[in-house]
């Protein structure tokens, strides 16, 4: 059966390939139908988006990953590209589940739901400063190395510090709009660390002042950013509040824990009536077998819809099952999950759940009474297999069992047939 797949060259430039005799045996196959296409030069390898891992991009090692209407991007490797994967290994080591390969070289998907508005990562551990402009880099340069030699400190000027505080906000409202005062304090601290120059004399800790002065220029600059038409700001204005709540302290609607997009704007050339006519098409292509391609590209556009919806209207569960029914599908949990935080769902639980296996599993094995009882077969089939999926299997059955739930009542079981 002829075979057709999506092929990302460059982020503006994707091609289709149609496979008469169907998916090729061998990736070299594969890989000279691509290059014939596509007329490309050089080596270069193949990453598809992998359903276990919310459709993010991983690399391609055999063609039976593939299938109709699958998406492949094309990442050239040049001497200059490392091409390196390292193996992680968690603090239990003892677990048999204890290693977790990571490859550097993977990325995200962009989707029909990106926009500007889209963030792509979460709070980093280390926060980037970011270059500023021509004249304060230099000012900085040489501050720094006489702060180094006899510890002379920078006398910046009013536009200097205008810059610094203009770049830092910007960077800043790149991982979030609302940052707590912890937050401040680690962009403070960063700043002061790449340029010791601008340390405060006084201050308990030698950034206070730039703390104070950061969260001051971020109030600015949500207030300027909302002018513009954010619709993460938009939301929190007296005009979008119904009347009991039009004040400005009240019923603030700020992202969760973990949330990178919560609000995301409209995709560009997009409008809510469009977005509106796509969700009520999403209600036909759910009841199509083998529509997942459709669905998925359909339910991704949608996102910035979707996310009003939940956040502005806060619509229950019943509705919003109503409304968007795709959304309650394994696959759309793991790729909602990875559009909202950033995070594969499926592979960090996974991870977290390999890590902490043999304390688990110590926790359960210690327990007694009737959860021991019930435990035991589960137990026996653990011991007897080296298998890791059946491994995490037994151990999500008696995690289940010590938290005082049913099995039978989560988990459903499934024969393959012909």
């Amino acid at each position: 059966m002829p075979v057709k797949l999506r092929i990302i060259l460059k982020p503006d430039d994707t091609r289709k390939l149609l496979l008469r005799d169907g998916i090729p045996n061998t990736m070299e196959q594969l890989m000279d139908e691509v290059r014939k296409v596509c007329g490309l030069n050089g080596e270069f390898r193949l990453q598809y988006q992998d359903k276990d891992f919310g459709d993010a991009l991983v690399n391609l090692t055999s063609t039976d990953e593939l299938e109709d209407l699958s998406t492949i991007k094309v990442i050239p490797i040049s001497d200059e590209c490392s091409q390196r994967s390292d193996v992680i290994v968690l603090e239990d080591a003892q677990s048999p589940l204890s290693l977790s390969w990571h490859s550097d070289d993977t990325e995200i998907l962009s989707s029909p739901s990106s926009s500007v508005s889209t963030r792509s990562e979460m709070w980093p551990r280390e926060f980037p400063i970011p270059k500023f402009s021509y004249d304060t880099e230099l000012q900085l340069e040489k501050g720094n190395a006489e702060y180094r030699a006899n510890k002379t400190r920078f006398e910046h000027s009013t536009k200097t510090k205008s810059d610094i505080l203009e770049k830092v906000a910007e960077e800043i409202f790149k991982f979030k709009a609302y940052p707590t005062d912890a937050d401040y304090s680690e962009v403070a601290e960063a700043l002061i660390k790449k340029h010791p120059c601008l340390s405060e004399p006084g201050s308990y800790n030698g950034c206070y002042g730039w703390k104070q002065r950061l969260k001051t220029k971020m109030g600015n600059y949500r207030t300027q950013l909302k002018g513009t038409g954010c619709s993460e700001l938009l939301v929190n204005s007296l005009k979008s509040k119904t009347p009991e709540d039009a004040l400005p302290a009240k019923n603030v609607k700020r992202p969760r824990r973990g949330e990178a997009n919560h609000i995301p704007d409209l995709p560009t050339g997009e409008t809510q009536e469009k977005l509106e006519n796509e969700r009520l098409s999403l209600l036909t292509d759910i009841k199509k077998r083998d529509n997942r391609a459709v669905i998925k590209d359909k339910m991704a556009k949608t996102f910035s819809l979707r996310r009003r919806e939940i956040v502005e209207k806060e619509l229950g569960v019943e509705e919003l099952r109503e409304r968007w029914p795709a959304l309650f599908t394994v696959d759309e949990i793991n790729a909602e999950f990875l559009r909202i935080t950033t995070v594969p769902l499926q592979t960090r639980f996974l991870a977290s759940l390999d890590k902490h296996y043999s304390k688990l599993i110590e926790l359960i094995r210690r327990k007694g009474g009737v959860i021991r009882e019930k435990t035991q077969e589960i137990l026996k089939v653990l011991d007897l297999s080296l298998e890791a999926n059946i491994k995490r299997e037994c151990l999500l059955k008696c995690l289940i069992l010590y938290l005082g739930e049913d099995p039978n009542q989560m988990i459903k079981e499934y024969l393959v047939s012909s």
